[in-house]
């Protein structure tokens, strides 16, 4: 759920904390006080498009943060470990900054990230509904996927062993394209490919004989040092009045002290294999010394040979592991192409194989479907007639293709169809045009798929404009039945949906020194009865009203606890 929000410099609003918990909160005040600049807020941190226009005038830049409180298996955790993201505590912290010159600097748990990417988390976390803003339950391409989320596991086990030869058909597919491409760009690949073989056969190419080279060059390239070097060593060690000739001389009179006294026997061992080891090295420098040769032919090989390497690398590879891995490849593709014909037979033969098995597992996931959407038809006629809607038609349809058309969430193209007037044909969702109803139709749709989607916040922006009365007071129930065992937050003017509340914000503005300035505070009791009393019957408060408001909130409570027995 969304725990804190903190905007600072936004529009109207210079600066505002608030904290928020789990159920249904309710914001009210006059128009214009700043309720959907708060839901811009929110829809800004949720990676919505940003505006210079949103920082407060006089300033630099508007500062939006919210913290999210999130269990373990939440969606968003996923998006954020694709991100790299790490999250403490169950804690997602969001935060945008927008500058008077229009710049985002975006960051999640403090990591700086792009614009996409914290639209990919905030869309995990937040979904807003306005009357005009219905965001995937309005758009299409989306209805096949809210159709899995409800069929759940059934339809995701279906579409798994689909996919799984989806996939493999996929491939035979691009192999089969490769090879039926027209014959004079095959023998074209084919002339390029052999001479990539043999430019990297002929190389005669050994795993770490890179590495090898680039050690022999080093120590060509530093031969006169390295052999003043151990000279120097060797005769530090070797030869009268030296290094080996005084350790001798010092276990010798070592070796004269222990038949004296035991106590000097341990230094005189150490000193012992000190001698000998010395002795060893002095005569492994000799040799070396000795041995050591400059010979500028090999120079020259080891520097041909690295520049052969180096132009391969840039060529066919970083290294030498994947300069021989990609020849593997131009081999296999060589044979392919030279056995072209022979391939295309088989790989036509398999292709026709695996589409009768695809078809099969597609039309499988397709009979799942039609029964979760039998199902889900059933659902929404129920959640309609709740918000008197009884006469409204809903249907999911399936696309005829006079192909099989696959793809890899399966062979079906669906779109939600509905009819709110009785004897008029269904239409797409997307084309009802009435406020009201499309609120309602919304809120139908959102009660059923709250239950699937794992949004942490859903945030209703004025969606019961246009109804009122007992339709009025259905989208208050409704909206309170989608906040069970979640969160909602919901700006309106309707009073029977602010009594349906859990809590209640009151959102105000004034005017300090010729600016305006918003303002948000929860009501208590008596605050609230206020509160909805001036919905009622406008800016004049009277008895009345102040009694039908508590009316309204003792009726709101019964339903309540009505659901909870439920």
């Amino acid at each position: 759920m969304l725990a804190e929000l903190s905007i600072k410099n936004f529009a109207i609003i210079e600066s505002i904390s608030v904290s928020f918990q789990k159920g249904f909160t309710v914001l009210t005040g006059e128009t214009g006080a700043g309720k959907s600049i708060i839901i811009d807020a929110i829809h800004l941190l949720a990676g919505g498009r940003g505006s210079a226009d949103f920082v407060r005038h006089g300033t630099e830049k508007a500062e939006i943060e919210g913290l999210f409180l999130i269990d373990d298996n939440h969606p968003c955790n996923r998006r954020l470990l694709q991100f790299g993201i790490d999250i403490e505590e169950g804690m997602v912290v969001l935060r945008r900054d927008i500058t008077v010159s229009g710049k985002s600097v975006c960051r999640v748990n403090g990591k700086l990230v792009t614009i996409s990417t914290l639209r990919e988390i905030g869309r995990s976390l937040i979904d807003i509904h306005g009357q005009h803003e219905h965001q995937e339950l309005m758009d299409e391409r989306s209805h096949l996927q809210l159709l899995d989320e409800f069929g759940s596991e059934s339809i995701q086990k279906a579409l798994l062993e689909y996919q799984y030869i989806y996939r493999e058909y996929e491939k035979v597919k691009k192999d089969l394209h490769s090879l039926s491409v027209n014959e004079q760009t095959m023998v074209q690949r084919l002339d390029l490919l052999q001479f990539q073989l043999k430019e990297i056969t002929d190389a005669n190419l050994q795993i770490g004989e890179d590495e090898e080279l680039i050690n022999e060059k080093k120590k060509y390239m530093n031969f006169e040092r390295l052999y003043q070097a151990l000279n120097t060593s060797y005769a530090a060690l070797q030869g009268e009045q030296r290094g080996i000739d005084w350790v001798g001389l010092a276990l010798a009179n070592l070796e004269e002290t222990i038949t004296m006294d035991e106590e000097y026997k341990e230094m005189y061992e150490i000193v012992s294999n000190s001698f000998y080891q010395l002795e060893d090295v002095m005569h492994t420098l000799r040799d070396k010394i000795e041995n050591l040769e400059y010979d500028p032919e090999r120079i020259n090989y080891v520097e041909d040979r690295l520049n052969e390497i180096n132009q391969l690398k840039r060529k066919y590879g970083k290294t030498i592991e994947e300069i021989l891995e990609y020849c593997a490849k131009i081999d296999e593709e060589i044979e392919m192409i030279t056995n072209r014909e022979n391939h295309i037979n088989q790989l036509t033969t398999k292709l026709f194989s695996i589409e009768k098995d695809l078809i099969l597992e597609g039309e499988n996931v397709t009979a799942i479907r039609k029964k979760t959407a039998k199902k889900l038809t059933d659902a929404i006629h129920k959640e309609l007639k709740g918000l008197y809607m009884d006469k409204t038609v809903f249907e999911v349809r399936f696309h005829k293709n006079d192909q099989p058309l696959f793809k890899m969430d399966g062979m079906d193209t669906i779109e939600f169809y509905i009819s709110t007037n009785p004897g008029e044909p269904v239409k797409p969702l997307a084309k009802i045009a009435s406020g009201g109803e499309l609120s309602r139709i919304m809120l139908a749709l959102k009660t059923i798929f709250s239950k699937h989607q794992g949004i942490t916040s859903i945030i209703f922006d004025e969606v019961d404009t246009g109804v009122s009365g007992r339709v009025a007071q259905a989208i208050g129930e409704k909206i309170y039945q989608i906040s069970i065992g979640s969160q909602v937050l919901s700006i309106s003017h309707l009073p029977q949906v602010a009594a349906m509340s859990d809590y209640h914000y009151f959102i105000s503005k004034e005017i300090i020194g010729n600016r305006t300035k918003t303002a948000i505070r929860v009501l208590n009791e008596d605050e609230r009865i206020n509160e909805i009393a001036r919905m009622i019957s406008g800016a004049q408060i009277t008895t009345a009203t102040q009694e039908h408001s508590r009316e309204m909130l003792k009726l709101a409570n019964q339903f309540k606890e009505e659901v909870v027995k439920v």
